[in-house]
């Protein structure tokens, strides 16, 4: 606590009326990133006690709901729900409070208790922000965002693909509100993907026609997916290597069938 009271944000923050010196952080990554916009409908997971929901009920000024199992002190124009994230009935209850379109936007700086012992702690944050994802994935709008905090660690990198595989731009960003002595950093990830596919999934499909870039064009569950290389009337097995919004991208791992040789155009399965 000494070295709260002597810490620049900690003033500032009791200055502002902030529940938290964590709510500077998230005003910095929005300055950033422009993560949260005028209107967004906000989701706060590990919400107490209440720092970021204040920051975030300034910024989007519609709105905000904080989930946390403790109790919330009451913030004014702030919903709150006492639950665990990784609870249906709490899924639920989150749905039911933003609607059934999803939130434009899930935060959480939860962390769990330290116990000192820094391959415990580092795997039970992973822990904590795979149920932060997890939940997200549930609850996010189509093309919305996500940030969390995340100790820095051996697994680290695994949890920023996971990250990776379900939005569209990710990065890690360390704002000037974090101490310097700290491993925490916070990982952004914007435009939620929805997609039927991931990267890395395999599918077995016939070209049917070229994309306007002469790449090969194939639908999978209704999906544009463009392949390198290939000629109409193949027969490919693929790799997704990128996925967008509205379409991906995929590189041909086996040529099964010439051009000539194909006789079944448009079809598609998966790989196993």
């Amino acid at each position: 606590m000494a070295r709260d009271r002597r810490d620049y944000y900690y003033h500032q923050a009791k200055e502002e009326g902030y529940r938290s010196r964590a709510s500077f952080k998230l005003k910095q990554i929005n300055e950033k990133h422009n993560v949260i916009k005028r209107g967004d409908s906000v989701v706060d997971l590990g919400a107490a006690p209440g720092g970021w929901l204040q920051v975030a009920k300034q910024l989007s000024g519609g709105k905000v709901l904080g989930v946390d199992l403790q109790r919330i002190a009451p913030i004014e124009g702030v919903e709150t729900i006492q639950g665990d994230i990784n609870a249906d009935s709490t899924i639920k209850k989150i749905i039911r409070a933003v609607g059934e379109k999803g939130a434009d936007v899930v935060l959480c700086d939860a962390a769990p208790n330290l116990s000192g012992n820094w391959s415990y702690d580092h795997a039970r944050s992973i822990e904590l922000t795979t149920s932060a994802l997890e939940c997200a994935k549930k609850i996010l709008k189509p093309k919305g965002n996500f940030v969390v905090k995340v100790f820095q660690g051996d697994m680290f990198n695994d949890y920023l693909e996971k990250v990776r595989d379900n939005f569209v731009h990710v990065k890690a960003y360390s704002p000037q509100a974090s101490r310097s002595q700290s491993a925490e950093i916070y990982v952004i990830g914007k435009k939620f993907l929805t997609a039927p596919l991931r990267r890395g999934d395999k599918f077995v499909v016939d070209i049917e026609k070229l994309g306007s870039g002469g790449d090969g064009a194939v639908l999978i569950e209704g999906f544009v997916v463009f392949v390198k290389e290939v000629e109409v009337g193949e027969k490919v097995r693929i790799k997704i290597a990128d996925v967008k919004p509205n379409f991906a991208f995929a590189d041909v791992e086996e040529r099964l069938e010439k051009a000539e040789d194909s006789e079944n155009l448009g079809n598609s399965e998966k790989a196993e």
